[in-house]
């Protein structure tokens, strides 16, 4: 299981230019590659969404 997760996939990812070039600032403000920035909010939504589950009615 340990080897899966730190397995990387390569997903194509089409963005517009302006806002690569917003996460372009963001990522050098943060010493990161936009690739990094990228999966660091990715994970970050993601461990958000898991603590803050919709509620069904």
């Amino acid at each position: 299981m340990a080897e899966e997760k730190n397995t990387k996939k390569q997903v194509p990812l089409r963005l517009s230019a302006s806002l690569y070039n917003d996460l372009m600032k963001w990522a050098e403000d943060d010493f990161r590659s936009v690739n990094g920035q990228i999966e660091y909010l990715l994970t970050e939504c993601v461990k958000y969404h898991k603590k803050h589950p919709k509620k069904e009615d």
